[in-house]
């Protein structure tokens, strides 16, 4: 059964243009507005999608609503610049200087890895469509899967089953920035795949 998905708007046009976007506005339920955030039931919906370069400090405002959301089994996908390690349990992230042109290096090399070929998310989004630059690694914690390595041993996007009887889906990425400002062509690619993958996707 599809799951119902609310994602937050954090109020800049990059937000607005990637939420309204025609190839997936169909698979967003609801666009809540951060600074409204408290209005909303989260018990109406499966899936919040924490869009990247949300103000942390308005949504960890909404922790205990968050916690008490993932521990009835709901899902939190949390992007880059959210601040998920102020919010959600068990996130222990370390911000990284940004190379934003690491593919100009002679031999570019991205240092980012499938994390686990098995994992249904590395099916709908190959590792080409995750790879731009990233702000945050991760050290996921036990029994938890890691989506995309970095070549240092850290997690750039994992799957948390463990931590609560929820989902978290934590990620160094900011896919809906970029797309809803006209560049990054990876990011479009990884949103194609990524919303109906997590609109479909089993506990």
């Amino acid at each position: 059964m599809s799951k119902l998905i609310a994602a937050i708007d954090g109020g800049t046009s990059y937000h607005h243009v990637a939420l309204n976007d025609k190839r997936w506005a169909h698979l967003i339920d609801a666009r809540w507005y951060l600074p409204e955030l408290g209005r909303q039931d989260f018990s109406q919906v499966d899936v919040i999608i924490v869009t990247c370069r949300s103000n942390p400090d308005l949504v960890a405002l909404h922790k205990n609503r968050f916690l008490c959301f993932i521990d009835g089994g709901g899902t939190v996908v949390a992007f880059a610049g959210a601040g998920a390690e102020n919010w959600l349990p068990n996130v222990v992230a370390t911000p990284v200087p940004t190379n934003y042109w690491w593919w100009l290096d002679k031999n570019a090399d991205s240092g980012l890895r499938v994390g686990s070929p098995d994992h249904p998310l590395c099916r709908a989004v190959p590792l080409a469509d995750m790879t731009w630059h990233h702000h945050t690694r991760f050290v996921p914690p036990p029994g938890a899967v890691s989506i995309l390595d970095h070549v240092d041993g850290s997690s750039i996007f994992y799957d948390d089953q463990v931590s609560t009887p929820g989902r978290m889906l934590i990620s160094g990425l900011d896919p809906f920035c970029h797309h809803g400002s006209y560049f990054m062509p990876a990011t479009t690619r990884f949103l194609d795949g990524f919303l109906p993958w997590i609109r479909e996707a089993s506990s």
